[in-house]
């Protein structure tokens, strides 16, 4: 008997059965596998995952968990549907695939992480379609109940990806003493996209077209239902996103269909740099980040016409149209399903494009995304839960191509480097060398000196904030602190780059994320914002921000002793910055 159940614990050891046998001396009791026994190995409702022990970070990790089928063939453009079971213990060491997308800087090259190929595989087919993925981080502790983190990639909602190395939780989950979880949803027209001929009827989630949204949704509830066993709390779950995952963020706290789920599904909410208001809601001249229902739909029979007058199916949109009247719905839509990757991409940035059909927005179906999110928020339609909001002080300095679209803003783009040479330049960046670039090799010599009043490169682009950011920004936490109070918002300043990129990109958007997340490299902005000279008061800082992300989403409110200071609630600001060496925190 002894050798029998010394057998069957080598066995249950291994992973490759779903309880630990009790009795390894002799005993016969069976009990359930706990993560003191063995904490790699964790159960969801789905089957048994095995994940890393990361000492040098303090915490365990499981990658690449499939949160809903891979939406293949005839689950493109459906909503997400549950995994199947595994029977084996799944290895979940290593980052799904990115969801397909064309390649940008901000998203993955040909290897599914920041490296070199991200510069020539620009414009070109990336990723997969088979992506459904998410990642998970706790501190390598026994400890329970503990506060979840779900960060939201950003990428304007048509790139990003979780592997990219800045969204690793590991700094962040032992610095918050919080599981933290990040996952791939599709993006661009496969995660947004209304096209008639792909609505069943019957099905209004799925006719919505916010397939990525969706994506999001099945998340937090693979969270409620499996986050306990990794420590988590699934009654205090934060949701965290920058840029587009902030709108996303604001389209999750209004979506009807989170609002009236049986669970709540997450209990504070963290936007970083993002709204969600439309043209009517903002003063005249702003940019809005929502478009109507209407764009939408031009959007998708734009796709569909351009696609058939691309296989000589048509000659122009009208006879494009009237082709596609010929067909049933279920023809177009396998015919879409056909398509690869590549041939869509090929349309949008080229056919798209040049219509100003190429940007992706959340579609206000009044099903999963709020007819209007902003109205949502007035009429108290919303999950009323504490917001912490913030926006970096140059946002739109990441954004200096958006000059030329306006004579007021300048009529030229901002650099004269297009984003492959600018790529190389910031791969091959050495911070602490000798300085081998100035502005003048990036900077377009319309907009020097940087500093010059009205007209220079922080001059203009200060003025692009004002129309972008800004009203977005007052749009949104003016509604949600007429209905409650506890709305907290920072502003971050640090702009402390070896030169030139401190003119370049400064406190631009996204350059708080290292800092919240603990991550300085490598990565994208990594060779062109940290040096030695800076790594003090960088270090300094971005352990105030990880405590104020910890005391939020334990407490619901930001404030921390790290802080030094008090901070009021909006409309007051909390000013995150440093000098070289120290932390420099104050309230406005």
């Amino acid at each position: 008997m002894k050798l029998v159940g010394k057998w069957r614990c080598m066995l249950a050891v291994a992973g490759a059965v779903t309880t630990l046998l009790g009795g390894c001396g002799g005993g016969t009791g069976i009990a359930t596998s706990t993560a003191q026994d063995l904490p790699l190995l964790r159960s969801t409702q789905y089957g048994q995952i095995e994940g890393a022990d990361d000492a040098a970070s303090g915490t365990y990790s499981w990658k690449g968990i499939p949160f809903a089928r891979p939406p293949v063939g005839n689950l493109r453009w459906k909503a997400p549907v549950e995994p199947d079971n595994w029977p084996a213990v799944l290895a979940a060491k290593s980052f799904g695939n990115a969801c397909v997308q064309y390649g940008r800087l901000y998203g993955p090259g040909s290897n599914n992480t920041y490296d070199a190929s991200i510069g020539t595989t620009l414009n070109q087919a990336v990723g997969s379609e088979d992506c459904l993925t998410l990642n998970i981080w706790r501190p390598a502790s026994t400890d329970t109940n503990l506060p979840v983190i779900y960060f939201i990639y950003g990428g304007s909602n048509v790139s990003g990806y979780t592997a990219d190395p800045v969204y690793d939780g590991a700094a962040l989950a032992k610095a918050a003493n919080a599981v933290v979880v990040t996952a791939n949803y599709r993006v661009g027209l496969f995660g947004w996209l209304s096209l008639p001929q792909l609505k069943s009827g019957t099905n209004a989630q799925e006719d919505s077209g916010n397939f990525g949204t969706l994506d999001q949704i099945q998340t937090l509830k693979f969270i409620n239902k499996n986050i306990a066993n990794f420590g988590g709390n699934p009654g205090n779950v934060t949701v965290m996103g920058q840029s587009a995952g902030a709108i996303n963020v604001y389209s999750l706290l209004t979506s009807p269909l989170v609002v009236s789920n049986a669970t709540q599904l997450f209990h504070r909410a963290v936007p970083l740099s993002g709204g969600i208001s439309t043209a009517s809601e903002l003063p005249v001249g702003s940019i809005a980040l929502v478009n109507s229902s209407a764009t939408a739909l031009a959007q998708g029979n734009k796709l569909l016409y351009s696609l058939l007058i691309a296989d000589g199916k048509a000659s122009d949109d009208a006879t494009a149209a009237a082709y596609a009247a010929t067909q049933t719905s279920a023809q177009i839509a396998d015919y879409m399903r056909a398509k690869t990757p590549a041939q869509i991409f090929t349309q949008l940035l080229t056919k798209l494009a040049a219509a100003g059909l190429s940007s992706t927005s959340h579609i206000p179906d009044g099903a999963v995304v709020a007819n209007t999110p902003i109205a949502a928020i007035n009429a108290g339609n919303y999950l009323k839960v504490p917001v912490l909001a913030s926006n970096t002080a140059e946002e739109t300095k990441l954004f200096a191509s958006f000059l030329a679209l306006s004579p007021a803003l300048g009529g030229q783009p901002g650099l004269i480097v297009n984003d492959a040479t600018r790529f190389g330049m910031m791969y091959n960046f050495k911070p602490d060398a000798a300085a081998t670039l100035t502005v003048n090799d990036l900077i377009n010599p319309a907009y020097l000196p940087v500093d010059t009043p009205t007209t220079g490169y922080n001059a203009r682009l200060a003025l692009l904030n004002n129309l972008f950011f800004v009203p977005n920004r007052d749009s949104a936490l003016n509604a949600l602190k007429s209905r409650q109070a506890n709305v907290w918002y920072y502003q971050f300043n640090w702009n402390k780059e070896p030169a030139p990129w401190n003119d370049v990109y400064g406190a631009a958007h996204a350059f708080d994320l290292p800092f919240l997340f603990g991550n300085f490299g490598p990565s994208l902005f990594s060779n062109v914002t940290n040096s030695t000279a800076n790594k003090g008061g960088r270090l300094e800082l971005s352990g105030a921000m990880m405590s104020t992300i910890a005391a939020f989403a334990k407490n619901g409110d930001p404030n921390n002793a790290a802080l030094g200071v008090t901070w009021p609630a909006w409309p007051k600001k909390l000013i995150f910055d440093a000098t070289l060496a120290t932390k420099n925190i104050s309230v406005q």
